[in-house]
């Protein structure tokens, strides 16, 4: 029996008057990337210096103003890296680098020799603060663990007097999910109070999920406690970091955000410790898709996965959000149905807003490919494989047509799986378009004459061959399709109605060849078919369709 009994919550916070739910994102936050230093310490093979730099630039191309680089002070392939960014200039004037560090004077030290040469600089000081923590790690009382923030805060204030750049100060409670909320409110009064904050340049408070502990509602009910306690509010900037243990930290994300963050630590497709840090990139996406700006250059998220990819030596799982393969790829034959009429719709109405079913946003807004939203296997429906036939050949389909050869498709499928739409065209060829004479496939057209009667009939004079012996014969008809059928039944006895007729440009300009769609049905057995001929001329393209109809029945 499954042992749910050994686990309990951990209660921090009653907040009957919370007011973020009523709230709603209108803006980005300051977002800070810490792929190079959380997400990193986290890969099974961290990057060497070069691809460190390379996803430098990069998040540097992406928009982000603050990134976190690193822990300077703890290794040397780290203080390295730092200096080599240095060295080569490649920090731009309006980006600002963060450096962790903790609260030791050695480390201090060493991390502000590391950054030496930098215009502006967060320096983020961090120690846990957690009840667990205390107890089991430190075994340490509130008075020490405060000591050891405000001591930190002391040495960064000390080194940064004579530093000729920009430091802004951030403190992390580590554990904050853990902490009593009092207490985390204490602690970093306690730094407040040590550190010379102004407006213009606030101090972060860096509120941190380091474990995901409970429901994302709790954690911004968290956030807004002490939004509403700190001090001198216009001179603190709120971050979060949320990590992913229950698989919500986007959402508490978000949520924290309604309840009054300002800032949003976190890494490109949510690397990180254990389950990850929160997927910056899909909260930015996310605010995309409700018509606000991410304040990130999003355009192109193939880009993004492939330097991800390199440097992390890790995949994009299939069913990532925005970025996985098949995240705008429909195999269920509702939606594939629903998606094909609701572009269809949105192009005849030219409205102002995406409206797709299905689609919260379009693919080609973020660099994907429009062609393979729709995916056809056993699973997929009449409208998917039109969507195919229309959007990649050309080809619309009659309504009542779909169905027909969506069945064609389905038993290949059942046998091999997900279908191509050059399979779907091939087989389309075969089935509709085929010119041959055999024993399947007994009528093939060869030329026909049309003239225009007084009457408003049409004469046909209709050459043709049946098992391959070669036929001329004539009829009259009110149409250049019914005159061919009277042709048809007086030489042959076929005896044949059409039960509708479409057509269409399968292309534009001096040479468009047209489609013709015939629905035919055998008199005598009561079966019903299409039949699909295609030409520059459309008379011919429709006795092609009734000839492509009549050997279906045949077949």
């Amino acid at each position: 029996m499954l042992n749910y009994k050994r686990y309990r919550r951990f209660n921090t916070i009653t907040l009957p008057n919370r007011t973020w739910p009523n709230k709603v994102i209108e803006k980005a936050p300051i977002w800070c990337s810490v792929d190079l230093r959380d997400g990193n310490q986290a890969l099974i093979e961290p990057m060497v210096v070069e691809e460190k730099i390379e996803f430098f630039n990069y998040l540097v191309k992406l928009g982000f103003k603050e990134i976190e680089i690193g822990f300077p002070s703890a290794s040397q392939i780290e203080y390295d890296f730092l200096r080599e960014l240095v060295d080569r200039d490649l920090i731009p004037d309006d980006v600002t680098v963060q450096v962790l560090v903790q609260c030791r004077e050695h480390l201090i030290k060493r991390t502000f020799e590391a950054i030496e040469g930098i215009k502006n600089v967060i320096v983020h000081i961090y120690n846990s603060t957690s009840v667990l923590q205390r107890d089991v790690v430190f075994n340490a009382s509130k008075e020490e663990i405060i000591a050891i923030a405000v001591e930190g805060t002391e040495l960064v204030k000390k080194y940064a007097k004579d530093f000729p750049g920009r430091i802004q100060l951030e403190y992390s409670p580590e554990s904050f999910t853990g902490t009593e909320m009092e207490f985390a409110l204490e602690i970093c009064t306690a730094v407040q109070e040590h550190w010379p904050a102004t407006v213009e340049n606030p101090i972060i408070f860096n509120l941190p999920a380091t474990v995901e502990m409970d429901t994302p509602n709790v954690y911004a009910d968290q956030i807004e406690w002490m939004h509403t306690h700190f001090k001198d509010r216009d001179k603190v900037v709120i971050s979060v970091h949320p990590h992913n243990d229950r698989g919500t930290g986007v959402a508490a994300t978000e949520l924290a955000l309604m309840a009054g963050a300002d800032r949003v630590e976190g890494t490109l497709f949510g690397n990180g410790e254990r389950t990850g840090n929160v997927d910056i990139l899909n909260v930015a996406y996310n605010m995309f898709t409700h018509g606000v700006n991410p304040g990130l250059n999003l355009e192109n998220i193939n880009e993004s996965i492939d330097i991800y990819e390199r440097c992390c030596k890790m995949q994009v799982g299939l069913r990532h959000p925005y970025a996985g393969k098949l995240v705008f790829t429909a195999f269920s034959g509702s939606h594939q149905d629903a998606i094909n009429k609701g572009t269809k719709a949105m192009k005849d109405r030219g409205g102002q807003y995406w409206e797709v079913p299905y689609l919260p946003i379009d693919p080609a807004d973020v660099g994907r490919e429009y062609e393979p939203i729709v995916r056809i296997n056993s699973q997929s429906g009449k409208g998917g494989v039109a969507f195919v036939m229309e959007e990649y050949y050309g080809y619309k389909l009659p309504k009542a047509m779909h169905k027909e050869f969506a069945d064609v498709i389905q038993k290949i499928a059942e046998k091999q799986g997900e279908v191509s739409p050059e399979t779907i065209m091939e087989k389309f060829k075969t089935e509709y378009l085929t010119a041959k004479t055999d024993r399947e496939y007994p009528y093939e057209f060869t030329k026909l004459q049309v003239t225009d009667m007084d009457n408003d009939e049409t004469k046909a004079v209709l050459t043709f061959k049946y098992r391959g012996e070669a036929t001329v014969a004539e009829g009259i008809g009110n149409g250049p399709i019914d005159a061919v059928r009277t042709c048809l039944k007086q030489k042959l006895g076929l005896d044949v109605i059409v039960l509708d007729y479409s057509e269409h440009a399968l292309s534009e300009g001096a040479h468009a060849r047209a489609a013709a769609y015939v629905h035919v049905m055998d008199v005598k057995s009561g079966r019903s078919t299409f039949g699909v001929g295609t030409s520059s001329n459309i008379t011919r393209a429709s006795i092609r369709a009734l000839f492509s109809g009549l050997n279906r029945l045949a077949k």
